[in-house]
């Protein structure tokens, strides 16, 4: 008789177990939301210019926003007035620079065959000096102190020409440097000009979309538009490539246990909820972040992609992922 009821009450924990099993066993799909990008996106920003640290730039020529465009159109001009100013200025300061360092050069060879020519005089003046001082012992003692005293002046100009000599040419070494660099700085303007001349233009590197990106005016975001001054390196526009786009949505703790990389989804746009479109899991983020409404409930970012493309399909667009069990 114990044996019998110790085997029903198994039996009925056992039937009590499964039932609760089944009853915690989640059921039904898994729906996500999240918002639709592109897998490949490129910014188009404003140049940074080689040699200049401050100013803005004033856009010229702007694609038309939601514009579609192809490898090489033109995206965005900027004016380059003070650019090829700044080359032209350049180029005359390096032909000044050019005159000076050639005038320069002809007065300080002049000076230096004068200098030589002299210095030369002065050693002719020492050696007659010494023939002189050979004949001391036939000349009077005063002819002869006169002798060696001319010697001595003769010898102390010479050393005093050569002392001399020497500075004038570290001086006009220093005084050609001077233009030499002057010439070098003048030239690393002139190619920065050049280049940043160049990069006024900026073309679309592969076919997309193109997104005007937003800047604030009078208290508000607009979008950018021709005649506005930009700072470089601030982004322009969002080149976005609409052939492959995917949805980055949010899981919480409790369901991301049951996704995995490769399952099948359905993509549904909120804004158009006539349109779905078959997806595929490709990430799951390995790290979650808090909830917005929780601090306790965690979040992870989960990567779906789209298959197919569709006119409507566009970045920014939110959308609700549903994952099947």
């Amino acid at each position: 008789m114990r044996m019998q009821l110790g085997r029903l009450a198994t039996l009925l924990a056992l039937g009590i177990g499964s039932t609760l099993g089944a009853q915690d066993r989640p059921s039904g799909p898994i729906r996500l939301s999240g918002t639709v990008e592109a897998v490949r996106i490129r910014a188009i920003q404003a140049p940074r210019l080689a040699g200049q640290t401050l100013g803005n730039l004033v856009i010229t020529q702007l694609v038309s926003p939601g514009q579609h465009v192809t490898p090489g159109d033109l995206i965005v001009e900027f004016d380059r007035q003070d650019q090829l100013r700044a080359a032209f200025d350049r180029r005359a300061e390096l032909l000044d620079l050019a005159e000076q360092i050639s005038k320069k050069t002809a007065d300080q060879t002049a000076a230096r065959a004068k200098d030589e020519t002299e210095l030369k005089q002065a050693e002719n003046d020492v050696e007659r000096a010494r023939l002189e001082m050979r004949k001391n012992e036939l000349l009077p003692r005063v002819e002869a102190e006169k002798n060696t005293l001319a010697l001595e002046q003769a010898e102390a100009r010479l050393t005093q020409l050569k002392t001399t000599f020497d500075l004038k040419r570290v001086a006009a070494a220093a005084d050609l440097r001077i233009l030499e660099i002057r010439q070098e700085r003048a030239q690393r303007a002139l190619r920065y000009a050049e280049q940043n001349s160049s990069l006024m233009e900026v073309r679309a590197p592969f076919e997309g979309l193109a997104v005007i990106r937003t800047t604030f005016r009078n208290s508000s975001m607009v979008e950018i538009q021709q005649g506005d001054e930009v700072r470089p390196g601030a982004a322009i526009v969002n080149i976005v490539d609409t052939s492959s786009m995917r949805v980055r949505a949010r899981a919480n703790q409790a369901d991301i246990s049951h996704l995995t990389a490769g399952a099948s989804t359905i993509v549904r746009l909120d804004g158009f909820p006539d349109l779905s479109f078959p997806g595929t899991i490709t990430a799951i983020g390995p790290l979650g972040v808090n909830g917005s409404f929780s601090s306790t409930i965690r979040t992870f970012t989960v990567l779906v992609s789209i298959d197919g493309s569709h006119p409507q399909l566009m970045p920014d667009l939110t959308a609700s992922v549903e994952v099947s069990r």
